[in-house]
């Protein structure tokens, strides 16, 4: 057994002392103000109707009202923490995939807002099936739109609970308040609870449970209105948080010439395991000791760092996984998430990258990174036991974070070819159009002046916050090392980090109140739309039309906090990448709803045949390629099969135009009331093909 000391960062926190209590501030500060903002929303809307109050603000909104929700809905815990991942994984490549980011504004509302806004005034449609059930006169369609898009948002809300818990469990790390609670929720964990829970860290359950708490309680009692203002909030937190952080980031490393010159040296990580043993004091026999011993706790992230190779140098691993040595008990094990999974073999990764490893072994990051301790460090030690794999691409290939396609540790291809990269530039333009979420705010703005302006408004903020992001994040490489092991907590690690080091850790607060903001606006936006999905398009359409305003309120009401509670209790395992869920479901709504809607704003002929053709078609096409890509990596993770390189959105959204022009011409056109209706003027039936 190669012996040596294990080093760890803890649960991994960096937030200490003034950082903690200016946490601690900003979170409570926070949390009251959008609790004050959805009482002064729902008392400033009682004078309107519940319904086009609760779920449209009485279609009042402003310029900045307007896009500033639209953007912050649209810049999503994805974007915050999510997107940060991807850069600190894959490195400049990924600049190109965001690209697309630039001219969303443009297509996403040019596309639809106009024609939606003008027809839902006319019709009096207050959500988006809504407009589909009036268009087409069926409520069968109307709900089946209804139920793909609850089933799409609570999805995604489970990624946006997990983003909002793992701010929350930075944020408040090592305050006396929240460790006494954390101690508090791990005894009930360990009292068998329930084995869902078991394997999660205590201190992200409490942050998942206070974070839920906070944003379903003013969703659900101020409404849209409050939903809206909060997004204004959150959308200025956003910004300043990153103009803050880019240049506090560019001067802890040093420059940007400086990090990216560290970066072209820099070689991805390679994956093994570890057999992690305890050995006693003064000896390196681990059974000698006649003494009871304790459990040590291996935390997620920990460093280990083996003793010299016959090169004499060192080997830096960083943990994957949570692993506990138990009570008279040698070696760790961990909770095992597969079935071929060996509790004994700790999964890890080992640092490559030569400047890299003499940073950790040296405990020269900064002061504050370093390799510190775990519980009884003396009494751990550490062997290999499964030969080492290499990123599929980029494996041992110095620059290459620097260039296209980027490094991948499953795909031979890289992370970004070429057509890939096309299909993602052309996806989050047209996806964001498709988005329910979205489309709601299109029938919510004044009038076509307040549209024009907010599309410029728009245009500049995302600028403002997605190319500041790229740079943070692939200079975070050079900072923070190692995270790979759990790269969504790369964010609050890197504004815990640039403050401390430019000694105002006090300001980590005010910078982590950004991917905050992000996560909780589109949380609240989602929750609503699901919201409004059940009481208006399941309850009120069909069930109870004459249902009284307050059995709509207490049913909206009632339904935002089921929601919520399901799905807060559903990310208490989610999946590791946050990435992957976000883009499963965003780009699987709008492959679902862009050609439907499209086609019924301005196609005459288009008809409810053409219109269920299309919405199965594109979701058939779009989840075959993903269970596929998924059965082919033993659903490991949710990947999709790409054929061509091209992304399954635009598959799919071909297939859903085609389907929908398709059905539509080889059935009756529909009747000259419906479209004397939505198009100002009957029309002659037309023949079918």
């Amino acid at each position: 057994m190669m012996e040596s000391p294990m080093h760890a960062d803890g649960a991994p926190s960096l937030l200490l002392g003034a950082a903690v209590n200016g946490a601690l501030i900003v979170f409570a500060v926070y949390s009251v103000a959008v609790i004050l903002i959805a009482i002064a929303a729902d008392r400033f809307g009682r004078k309107n109707s519940f319904l086009g109050e609760f779920f449209l603000g009485s279609r009042s909104l402003g310029v900045w009202a307007f896009a500033l929700t639209y953007a912050a809905t649209s810049a999503s815990g994805g974007s915050f923490l999510g997107f940060p991942s991807l850069v600190y994984t894959h490195g400049w490549s990924v600049g190109l995939w965001i690209g697309g980011y630039m001219i969303v504004p443009l297509v996403s509302m040019g596309l639809l807002a106009k024609r939606m806004n003008q027809i839902a005034r006319k019709t009096g449609a207050i959500t988006v099936p809504d407009v589909l059930r009036d268009r087409f006169g069926s409520s069968s369609f109307g709900t089946v739109c209804t139920l793909l898009i609850v089933l799409f948002l609570s999805i995604n809300l489970i990624g946006q609970f997990k983003a909002g818990a793992t701010i929350i469990e930075t944020l408040l790390a090592e305050q006396p308040i929240y460790e006494m609670m954390r101690a508090w929720v791990a005894r009930v964990i360990g009292d068998g609870l329930g084995l869902a829970i078991a394997a999660r860290e205590p201190g992200y359950v409490l942050s998942l449970i206070a974070f839920a708490g906070v944003v379903v309680i003013y969703t659900a009692y101020g409404g849209f209105r409050a939903v809206v203002w909060t997004d204004v909030l959150q959308g200025l937190i956003m910004v300043a948080g990153v103009a803050l952080l880019l240049p506090m980031t560019l001067w802890a490393v040093g420059g940007f010439g400086a990090a990216h010159r560290q970066l072209a040296r820099m070689t991805p990580p390679e994956n093994t395991h570890l057999v992690i043993a305890r050995i006693d004091p003064g000896t390196s026999d681990s059974s000698s000791s006649e003494t009871p011993r304790g459990e040590v706790e291996v935390p997620k992230a920990s460093w280990v760092i083996l003793g010299s190779t016959e090169d004499g140098d060192k080997r830096v691993f960083r943990t994957k996984v949570r692993a506990v040595v138990a009570v008279d008990e040698s070696e760790a094990t961990w909770t095992v998430d597969s079935p071929n999974a060996a509790p004994r073999l700790i999964p890890v990764i080992e640092i490559t990258t030569p400047f890299e490893i003499e940073k950790i072994t040296q405990h020269d990051l900064h002061g504050d990174l370093q390799a510190r301790p775990a519980t009884e460090a003396d009494y751990l030690a550490a062997e290999l036991e499964v030969p080492e794999t290499g990123y599929a691409y980029g494996a041992n290939q110095p620059g290459v974070y620097t260039r296209l396609p980027g490094p991948h540790a499953t795909k031979a291809t890289g992370f970004l070819p070429m057509g890939l990269a096309l299909s993602f530039f052309l996806m989050w333009n047209f996806s964001g159009s498709g988005q329910p979420s979205n489309m709601v705010r299109l029938l919510a703005f004044k009038d076509s002046r307040t549209l024009q302006r907010a599309i410029f408004t728009m245009a500049v903020y995302y600028g403002l916050i997605y190319f500041p992001l790229v740079m943070i994040f692939v200079m975070a490489r050079v900072l923070l090392p190692g995270w790979e092991v759990e790269s969504d907590r790369i964010m609050p690690e890197v504004a815990s980090h640039v403050t401390a080091l430019a000694g105002v850790p006090w300001l980590a607060g005010l910078l982590l109140a950004a991917p905050f903001a992000a996560v909780m606006s589109t949380m609240d936006s989602f929750l609503l739309v699901n919201a409004s999905a059940i009481t208006r398009d399941l309850y009120h359409r069909n069930i109870n039309p004459r249902a009284s305003e307050q059995r709509l309120k207490t049913i909206s009401i009632g339904s935002t906090i089921v929601i919520g509670v399901v799905a807060m209790v559903l990310a208490l395992n989610p999946p590791k990448y946050l990435q992957d869920l976000v883009v499963y479901t965003t780009s699987g709504m709008s492959t679902c709803f862009l050609a439907p809607v499209f086609l019924a704003l301005y196609w005459r002929r288009f008809n409810l045949a053409g219109a269920f053709g299309s919405l199965i078609g594109g979701f058939l096409a779009y989840n075959v390629l993903f269970l596929i890509g998924s059965a082919a990596r033993n659903f490991e993770r949710l990947e999709p099969y790409e054929p061509g390189g091209y992304h399954p959105f635009l598959v799919g959204t071909v297939v859903s135009f085609a389907a929908g022009w398709l059905v539509t011409v080889l059935t009756p056109p529909p009747t000259n009331e419906t479209t004397q209706r939505f198009f100002g003027e009957a029309t002659e039936a037309e023949p079918t093909v």
